[in-house]
């Protein structure tokens, strides 16, 4: 695959449709040509110990950001017409998902690749299939992790070796 948009969420609690943060890598003829990245005020607006543990974000980091639907405005063009790849596609399509309904949005039935079932598929010699030991075996050192950008960009290295 030469052209995709690699998408990560970062959640603020236990409800799927409650994204606080996003991450698009945009590839196009196997280069890296865009990347987005955004805080949202989630729905529920609220955190969760264990969420805000896992990415550091806070109610006070996105009291005064857009919602998604309005983030997700801004990512339209930038996506269109390109597959969407994620590391665990059932939990970001599913916070999409969730996101439009919340947002009685209609959803354009994205299709979506996942790293994570391809590595297993592939990558069998790994002591786990997370997002950084596959990052480290495919030679990208993920920094940052749980930043929806830099697991954003992780994402599109593996994809652009493994798909």
């Amino acid at each position: 695959m030469r052209d995709f948009a690699a998408i990560d969420f970062e959640t603020a609690n236990e409800q799927l449709s409650s994204v606080c943060s996003i991450g698009i890598v945009v590839v196009r003829n196997g280069i890296i040509t865009d990347r987005f990245y955004s805080l949202i005020q989630p729905e529920p607006n609220y955190y969760s110990l264990q969420n805000s543990s896992i990415h550091s974000l806070t109610y006070e980091d996105t009291v005064k950001e857009a919602v998604f639907s309005k983030v997700w405005f801004r990512v339209e063009s930038l996506i269109e017409g390109l597959p969407l790849v994620a590391h665990n596609k059932g939990f970001d399509e599913a916070c999409l998902k969730a996101a439009f309904k919340t947002y009685q949005m209609d959803y354009p039935d994205y299709r979506f690749y996942c790293t994570l079932a391809e590595s297993r598929r592939q990558l069998k010699h790994l002591p786990n299939h997370q997002l950084h030991t596959v990052a480290a075996d495919c030679g990208y050192i993920l920094t940052n992790h749980h930043h929806a950008l830099a697991d954003a960009e992780a994402c599109a290295e593996i994809a652009m070796q493994l798909l």
